[in-house]
This record gives C-alpha cells, structure tokens and sequence, in this order.
C-alpha cells in the first residue's frame, strides 16, 4: 500500500522527536490571545508583570486533574516528567470564552484563567472557590544557571483561608502534622523524606512536579542568628557569649568568646569551632539575649547532632538526643514582642567525634502572607502543578496515582514480621536467630542482612565475604526451606575504586566521579561513588549485576540503602550537587531530590524482566512521588532512640501516607542509641525495655512490621527473658499481627485495586470533626482500628480523642464509649489503647508462625455492632502477579443492624490454590456485650462461595 507524501512525512518527523528532550513552543495565538489544545488551552499573557508568567497552559487530565504549566517566556520545555505517567486519557471537557477569562470545565470542576494576568482558579461546577492563585505577583521566574544551563528558580503562591490545614509533603522529623504556618524544606537527607505533594482538608491537593530543592508554606529563607539584636552575656551588643568546655564540669574552661551565629551545620564549617576544641568530650553553651525587630511567632530551626537544650526566657524548649554523624532538624515556634529583651541559652554536647550544630531563625510571616502558601523550587524551566479535586482525602490520594502510577501490591510475606540488626557478621550468626526465633515459636517472615556483608575493600562487589558467609547460597536455601523465611540483603549504589563493578561502570562514563576525583574516603577508610541512575543504561547494568551477583542466588528482597544519594554525609550543599553530577537529564541542581525514584525504577523493571513470575520488593531509605509504581517500601532513615524520636514517627508516617505513598516503616527501638543503652543496667536498662516495648506497639500497626538497629541487639530474646512484661507484650502484638493478616493482606490489595491507603489520619475518615484537624500522634489502620501510640517513658494512661459520629469499642475488652470526646485511656506496659470503631468488621485468622504456613481459616469475624458494617475479604496467591490479570477473589461480608443480620455474600473471582469451602466463626461485640477471656464463637458458618445468613440472637 502506497502513503502520500505527506503523511511519511509526517511519521518520519514523528519517530525523531520520540525519547528526546525538546521545546514545544506556544503556537502563535490566535487574535483572541489564546490557543485551544487538543487537551487545554495555551494563553499568551496580555499584561504580564516582571519576573512573572509570558504563557500559560492548562491541560485537563481527567474530570478531576488538571495540569498548570506556567513559562516565563514563549516556549514550554518538554523534557519528560519523571513522576507523572504520561499515558493518553482523552478526557471530556469544554472550553468558554467569558470577558478577560478562559474556563476549562469538566464534569466536576472548573479551570479559570485570566487572558490579561495569566492567574488561574478552580472551582466546583456552582462557582465555589476551591483554590486560587495568588492575583498580584503570585507567580516568580528568577533567572540563574544550573550548572553551565540557564533556568530559573521559580515560586507559584496560592491563597488560602483561614481554618485550612495542609499535609503530605513526604517524611519529616520535626513531630508536625499540620503544616499551616511552617515551612517544610523539600530536601533529600537521611532521615527527611521530600514528596512534592501536598493534601488539604479542603479537599484538593498539589502535585509540584519538580526536582530541585525546594519549599512549601511560607517559603522565605532563614536567617542567621545575627540578624536578631544579639547581646551577650556580658553585656556586650551584637553577639552571645559562647563558652566552650574541654569537659562536663564547670571549671573545665576551654575558651570564651563572643559569637554572631551558630553555623557549625556540615563539615567544611567545622573549621569555624576554636582550634583545638575537643568535641569528643566538650561542651559548649551560648548565653545572653535576642530582641526582635517584630511582634508574633518567630521560627527557630535548628540542626543538631548529639544533646541540645535551648531555653528562650527562662524556658526550656528545645531537649533533643541525636548520634553525632547524623544531625537532626528541630523547629520550634514560640511569641515575642518587638524590641523586647528575650534571655537565651543554648547548651550543646556534640557526645562523639564530628558532630554537627547550625541554629536559623524566621520572623513572623507578614499579614500579607498570612493566608497564602506557596511552593518554591532552586531551579524549573517552567512552572508545573497538578491540582487534584476529590469528595474526600481518598479521592484526592487516588488523583495522586493516576498521575504518577498505582501502588504495587507487595507480597503477602511482607505484611509479616521482619528482623533486623545492625549488622549479621556471620552466616551463622544470621542463622542461629532464625532457628531460636523458630524453636521460641516467635513469628517471622523475613530476616534482613544489612551491609558489610562483602570484602571490607569490596563494597559494591555484591560478593559475600566467603571467610564469614561460606556458603551464602545454601544459607539462603536453608532459610526458605528449613526454616520458612525470607531473605532481603543490601545493595548500595555505591562502587569503592579498585572493585570490578566500579571498573565496569567506570569504562561506560555512568559514575560520578567527583568525591573520587577529592580522593575522599568513607567511615570504613576506602574511596568510593555511586553511580549515574539517571541514565537507563546503567540502571539496567546495575540489575545485571544484582542478578548475577543474588538474585540468582535466591535473594527475595532489596534494601537500597543511602538513597538520598549520601555519597559523603553532612558535606553542604553545593558540594552535594558536585558530588552527584547527572550525566543524562541534566544538573545536579535541577535533579536533586529524584535519585531514589531512577534507582527503584532500574531494579523493579529489571527483576520484572527477569522473572515475571515473583512480586518485587524493595526497601529504601529516600523516595520521590511515583515511587509506589516500583514495590517500593520508604523506612524513616537511621532515626534516634528517644521517645521524642518514638513520638515524632508517628506524624512522619501518617503525613508519609497521605503523600501518596502507602507502604511506610519505622526502625523499632531507634536506629542509634545513647551510651546509657549500649550496655544497659538497672534504670536505663528498664527505660530501654519499655521504649522497646512502646515502639513494638506501634510498629506492629503500621503498613510494615520491621525491627531494625545498632546495639544492643533489637531481637524480642536479647530485649528481655521470656517472663518480663516487655517480651510478653512484643510477642502478643507479634502473634496478633499475623492474626489480623485477613484484615491487613485485604488493605493492601485495596491499595493496588482501589488506590486505599492503610496508615490513616483521622482528617481522613472524620473530615466533620474539627478536633482531628491537628491530631498527629493519632491514626487509623485500616477503616476498623484506631491506634493511639504511647510514647512517654512510664505512662500508664494516655489522653487520647475519640472521633465524633461514631462510637468505640475497646479492642481488648470490647466496652463501648461514645465517640466525640477526649478521653484519659488506660495504657498499661504492656498494652497500648487500640479502639474498633463502631460498625465494622475484622476478619482474623489463625495462629501463624509465617504467612505461608496455612490458609487463613477458619476466619473469625469480630462483628462490632451499633451501625451497618461492611468488609470485603480479599484473597489472591499470595507472592506473584498473577492478580494483575484478575486471579484473585473477593467475599463480601455486611451486617444489617435494623435486622441483626449478618451476610457473608457470594464469592467473586478465583485464583489457583484458592480454598473452596471454609469456616467463619462469628463474633458479635455490642454495647451490651464486651468480650471475656475465653469467648467462643456464637455462631460458625461453613462457607462454599454461595450467600449465607446468621442472625443474631
């Protein structure tokens, strides 16, 4: 068949622009000032103010997304999202020409543009405002280069009323939930999680679509100390007095001296501290005054390794633990009054060898700002944002994931109990765990080898060390056949010079070379790099390797760890940016914050195409929006062990899942210690025993179940004898959550089938209840459980707030208490407050000591009566991806409150494998009637995948 002419020409051009980066330019508009697009509209801005917007285009993705591009000048840059998914959707939409404005709308949503001003609003289909950009200079385009590439940095603002509380943006440290009059730096490090996506309880969120450093809120830099009024303790104007101890003790004066600022934040400004100061064993304190130019809430940030105390008049609001080499943020927010005298003090010991202290602050934001927030990003050729609309926060999150791919659903063996250390030396060392975890019947489905594994010359070499693993491939054999576990090991992108794998790399360009370049040399004493996971060729290279190395060795799992990527710890941030020269997309400027999500991609795809057969699973220690598309598990970094550190977890998680990414985990009992742990006796050793035991509580409801840690050892034997309350207490919540595995498998295949996020704060599901608006130390598992962390040392009771609208049954007693009230809950050692909200079901199975020792049956349904209930339990194979061709079923279960009626409904779908006839035994918890000890079921059904009744009597 003969072509025209033109139409080959048209393909030829076609297939070259195909995987390349190139510039769209804004078709001359039409008179009337705009160009309509087959999905949006492109309006050439008639009056744009300087550093502002030349173009505007809005794209409608669905009914309920659109996409905002905003271009200083003439041209959009095309260069492919890393986080959205680029699929077609072709959705219904109109455009309508109204005076100065273009409205784009959908089947729920308006789009509003202004011809003159470029500035954009979004509405519900009455015209009620949902969002608005900043009118006057909401937009900023500020010229600079990145690396040798002109670009700008660039802001978007938005109005904002007051009431509005905002959430997401990733995984933070600072113990916050709502994020309303803060900034949150959007900054890769360990620990600290950026996620470019905001939620709102307004029911809309903000996808940035952006790489570079940036900010959210109220985006103004910090300042240095010294733009206070500082006098000093003496007296003295325009600095503190800082002391400085070359010991604990008060006589142990090392030098005085009067300082403008406290920037001892990354290594290069460790030079800055008094030659000779010992911070193995110093101590340092700053006294004197601040006053402020400005009435209302100032900011104080600080970044800090070991203890720091800081009282502001008299008070002490700052008391903070973290191991030296790994800083921690810390904002604190407290009232002054212009020109008025503020006493200070702030006492910091760096407790080890380079150790880490910088100290900011921030004036009140302007009445100007008040009701606005704003993103701001380092380096963006354009403008991009994505608002999504939803009914509620579901709809918002699963907006999230059409844009930037589904979640994954991760085997059933992962919802189970993983142990950790820091670290397995021995192969036997590794083994001997598993087997006294088997022989004290302590459930466990994965067992984790951290690194160090190899050579200590041959990091990256992904080769056992044969003189303490001598035979890795038999442990691993031995592990999934003698003692039913799971394995996951950890792979670095991370080459030491001199290793095979660096040359291979090396010789293809895909290294940064930089910290080789400075000869730099790790903790271990060897000079390493990383290497270049931008470019898809040397994504698939490090696969290879991975397989040829483990994977066909019989590794399950992947632990990538310093994703960030940490090629070298607390340089600053210019050096960082040296350190991770992208060879592909671009600067290390404008990608800095999406390594994570490039090195999750090579390995997901890559075992995918070597075995389609077996679900990936991946661990990582940073991560980036879309990273729920690649089986991608997000821990909260090498946290400290304090119970601030306890308490923080729980905000970072629940804000961590409502970014968009639904599989979040903590390091139980802390990553580092303090010395008075390491080898505990008398009162540290019973403080470290039930920080272990509140933080197992906590673990065990939250989407991953994993123990991990430096020494002492986080192991239930090595915390506590068998007969303590801390092994009693960590058992029972071990045992209870291989019971509750019906419960939480069915979550999360609802994250894959129906975009469900598990770990749930409670704007979430009580968005009418004003109380839970601030609640961050609260959550819901699952649509059933409430789940109330204790984390203060000795507490017996913990205040806690029952949502509104419904009522609650204690879990382990089953007494009913209304819901909308703050309550004093019993809290004893070795149970935490768990409630059941009122109208619902939780299906649990049987004793488990791993997920694949049996079928879940029989299954007991706790019935919690008072409202309609229903649950719809899930079951497919378990471990591969035969769901995503539709091989699992569904039984849908209900209970009729008017009529006391449960219906375990007829069975939907199959799998192979898949029990046909099954037992329910039947639960029922009312107001009337708790739950004793030995309750038997009232009822037992058995089930054949036909529509069956039992009422209750």
């Amino acid at each position: 068949m003969k072509l025209p002419i033109k139409t080959l020409l048209v393909g030829f051009f076609a297939l070259v622009l195909v995987g390349s980066i190139v510039i769209i330019s804004a078709q001359k508009p039409a008179p009337r000032g705009f160009t309509k697009l087959e999905d949006g509209v492109i309006v050439k801005v008639e009056k744009p103010y300087a550093g502002g917007a030349g173009n505007v285009k809005l794209q409608v993705v669905n009914d309920q997304i659109i996409h905002v591009s905003a271009a200083a000048g003439d041209t959009f840059s095309a260069t492919a999202s890393l986080m959205a998914d680029p699929k077609k959707r072709n959705p219904a939409w109109k455009l309508e020409e109204k005076g100065d404005e273009l409205i784009l709308q959908t089947a729920v949503l308006r789009a509003i543009v202004s011809r003159s001003s470029g500035n954009v609003r979004f509405t519900d289909l009455k015209g009620q405002v949902i969002l608005k950009e900043v009118p006057t200079a909401g937009r900023s385009f500020v010229k600079q280069k990145a690396g040798d590439k002109a670009t700008y940095s660039i802001s978007q603002s938005f109005e904002s009323p007051e009431g509005e509380a905002w959430y997401g943006l990733g995984q933070h440290q600072q113990g916050l939930f709502n994020y309303r009059g803060t900034q949150v730096s959007l900054l890769q490090q360990n620990s600290e999680v950026a996620i470019p996506f905001m939620v709102s309880n307004r029911n809309y969120g903000l996808l940035w679509d952006n790489y570079s450093i940036s900010r959210f809120g109220d985006c103004r830099p910090f300042e240095p100390l010294h733009t206070l009024s500082l006098t000093g303790a003496d007296g003295s104007s325009g600095a503190l007095t800082a002391t400085y101890y070359s010991g604990k003790n008060a006589d142990s004066v090392f030098l005085r001296r009067n300082e403008r600022e406290i920037d001892y934040e990354f290594i290069q400004s460790l030079s800055k501290l008094p030659a000779g100061f010992p911070l193995q064993n110093g101590r340092v304190v700053w006294e004197g005054s601040v006053t402020s130019s400005f009435t209302g809430q100032h900011s104080f940030l600080f970044s800090s390794g070991g203890y720091l105390k800081y009282w502001l008049d008299g008070k002490l609001l700052v008391d903070k633990w973290r191991q030296c080499w790994n800083p921690i943020t810390t904002l604190v927010q407290a009232k002054l009054e212009k020109a008025k005298k503020y006493p200070v003090k702030i006492e910091w010991i760096p407790d080890g060898g380079e150790s880490y202290l910088a100290m900011k602050w921030l004036s009140p934001i302007p009445d100007s700002n008040r009701n606005t927030f704003s993103f701001w990003s380092e380096a963006g050729d354009n403008i991009d944002y994505y608002f999504v609309y939803g009914s509620n926060m579901d709809e918002i999150i699963a907006g999230y994931r059409e844009l930037t791919g589904r979640a994954t659903l991760l085997p059933n063996w992962a919802m189970g109990f993983w142990q950790s250390r820091e670290r397995y030396k021995t192969q036997e060392e590794l083994l001997s765990v598993v087997k006294e975890f088997r022989q004290r019947k302590i459930p466990l489905d994965n067992i984790v080898l951290d690194w160090f594994y190899w050579k200590p010359d041959q990091w990256g070499s992904h080769e056992f060390d044969a003189s303490r693993f001598p035979n890795a491939e038999n442990m691993i054999k031995d592990l999934h056949e003698k003692y039913n576990t799971h394995f996951m090991i950890s792979v670095w992108p991370k080459f030491y010079t001199g290793t095979q794998h660096y040359d291979l790399f090396n010789e293809k360009g895909w290294l940064y070379k930089q910290n080789v370049l400075n000869n730099q040399k790790d903790w271990v004493g060897y000079v390493s790099t990383f290497y270049d996971a931008y470019n898809p060729q040397a994504r698939e290279l490090f696969w290879k390797l991975m397989n040829e190395k483990l994977y066909s060795k019989g590794v399950d799992a992947w632990w990538m760890d310093a994703t960030e990527p940490d090629v070298l710890s607390n340089t600053n941030i210019e050096e960082r940016k040296k350190l991770i020269t992208p060879a592909v997309p671009g600067s290390s400027t404008s990608y800095f914050n999406s390594y994570a999500l490039e090195n999750a991609k090579g390995v997901y795809e890559g075992q995918r195409r070597t075995n389609a057969l077996d679900r990936v699973f991946i661990l990582t220690r940073s991560a980036y929006a879309g990273m729920q598309r690649y089986a991608a598990v997000t821990w909260s970094g090498d946290i400290g062990a304090r119970w601030n550190d306890l308490q923080n977890q729980v905000a970072a998680g629940i804000n961590f899942s409502l970014s968009g990414l639904p599989y979040w985990t903590s390091d139980i009992g802390g990553f580092s210690v303090e010395k008075r742990f390491e080898n505990a006796t008398g009162a540290n050793l019973d403080e470290w025993r039930e920080l272990m035991t509140r933080w197992y509580q906590f673990g065990a409801f939250c989407p991953i179940f994993r123990v991990h840690g430096q020494f002492p050892y986080r192991e239930i034997l090595h915390v506590a004898p068998a007969d303590h309350p801390a092994y009693k207490s960590m058992l029972y919540y071990n045992q209870l959550r291989y019971r509750l595995m019906p419960y939480i498998y069915t979550l999360a295949a609802q994250t894959y089938h129906n975009n469900y996020t598990i770990m749930r704060p409670l704007v979430m599901d009580f968005p009418n209840d004003k109380a839970v608006l601030n609640i961050g130390d609260q959550y819901m598992f699952g649509p059933s459980l409430l789940v109330n962390p204790v984390y203060t040392y000795k507490a017996r009771n913990r205040t806690l707030h029952l949502p509104a609208n419904t009522g609650w049954y204690d879990f382990y007693t089953g007494v009913y208490q209304a819901g909308g009230q703050k309550i004093n809950a019993a809290a004893a050692y070795e149970r935490m407050p768990l409630y059941v909200r009122e109208g619902s079901i939780v299906p649990m199975g049987p004793d488990l000591q791993y997920t694949g020792e049996k079928p879940a049956d029989p299954v007991t349904l706790y019935v919690y009566t008072g409202k309609d209930a229903a649950f719809t339990l899930y079951e497919d194979e378990g471990t591969n991806y035969n769901y995503e061709k539709g091989a699992f079923a569904n039984i849908p279960i209900s209970w009729n409150e008017a009529n006391k009626t449960l219906t375990i409904g007829k069975r939907s779908g199959s799998f192979p494998g898949m029990l046909n006839n099954r037992t329910f035994n039947i639960m029922w918890v009312s107001k009337t009637k708790a739950l004793t000890q030995n309750n038997k079921p009232a009822a037992t059904i058995r089930y054949q995948g036909e529509s069956v009744s039992v009422t209750m009597k």
